[in-house]
This record gives C-alpha cells, sequence and structure tokens, in this order.
C-alpha cells in the first residue's frame, strides 16, 4: 500500500470539508490504514464516514487489501496541533514542559506559542496570611512535551 496514494485521497477529502484536518496517518503491516481527524469544531460519525468513503471508493481491492479505520481524536488525546489548541481556548489544560507542569486556562494560541492563565495562593509579602495571584505564561509549542484537556466531570 503506498502511502504517498492515501495521503493524497485524503488532502482531496479533506480539501472538501476545510473545518477538519489530519492528525496521523498510519498504514501498518497487512495494509491496516488508520487515520486520525479532529476538527475546528467538533468530528461527528458522519465526519469520518465522509473521509473513509473517500479513501476506500479509490482504492482497488482487487490489487491489493486492506482494512481501513476513520477515526477522531478522542476528549483524552494530547494535543498535537496549533488549530486543536485554538479551538480549545477558554478551557483548563494540563501542559507539562520538560521542567514544569501546569494547571490552567488556555488564554491564547497562534501558530508559535500559547498563553496559560491561572491564580493562585501564595504568601503575602508582608504580614502573616496569603494573598492570590494572577499568574500567566507564554510557551511556544517547541517547548511543550504534552497538552491535554482537563475534562470536567
Amino acid at each position: 500500500m503506498q502511502k504517498e496514494n492515501v495521503k493524497q485521497l485524503l488532502d482531496t477529502a479533506l480539501e472538501q470539508n476545510p473545518n477538519l484536518f489530519l492528525i496521523d496517518l498510519q498504514i501498518k503491516p497487512a495494509n491496516q490504514i488508520l487515520v486520525v481527524i479532529d476538527g475546528d469544531e467538533s468530528v461527528s460519525v458522519e465526519d469520518c464516514m465522509q473521509i473513509s468513503r473517500a479513501i476506500e471508493h479509490n482504492l482497488d481491492r482487487e490489487k491489493e487489501d486492506f482494512s481501513l479505520e476513520v477515526t477522531s481524536a478522542g476528549a483524552t488525546s494530547p494535543l498535537l496541533m496549533s488549530r486543536q489548541f485554538k479551538k480549545n481556548i477558554g478551557r483548563k489544560l494540563e501542559v507539562h514542559t520538560e521542567n514544569e507542569k501546569y494547571e490552567a486556562n488556555l488564554e491564547a494560541a497562534n501558530e508559535e506559542n500559547i498563553t496559560l492563565r491561572w491564580k493562585t495562593r501564595e504568601p503575602k509579602p508582608v504580614g502573616k496570611g496569603k494573598v492570590t495571584v494572577k499568574k500567566e505564561v507564554i510557551l511556544p509549542y517547541k517547548e511543550i512535551t504534552e497538552a491535554k484537556v482537563k475534562i470536567k466531570f
């Protein structure tokens, strides 16, 4: 199975629905094709079926047998692309870097970095007790080792 052929079919299908974008494409042994997509809004079962059909109907099973699985990035899947961060602005994330871990609200995201904000209780500069302090950090994507949306129950 030629990965380039599958990628070309996938790109054409995604062009027809610009809300969707590719997260991962794998072709495993025995021609098992795995596609993971995400969307700027959400990804429906119909979206996955549309992408699946666009690939499946343009590959010849007579030449090569294959299996095809098209899924959406799960709610607990790590965020990997700037488009995923952008769609989650306003949500609470858990973000890991080489040396730090942040649990904060995603305030902004662009092509280079994200902005996280949170509140913390710290000792008062003078006297006893604690005071609430607002914190902010701007993290370049290259420093992020893992980022996930914190799901509220």
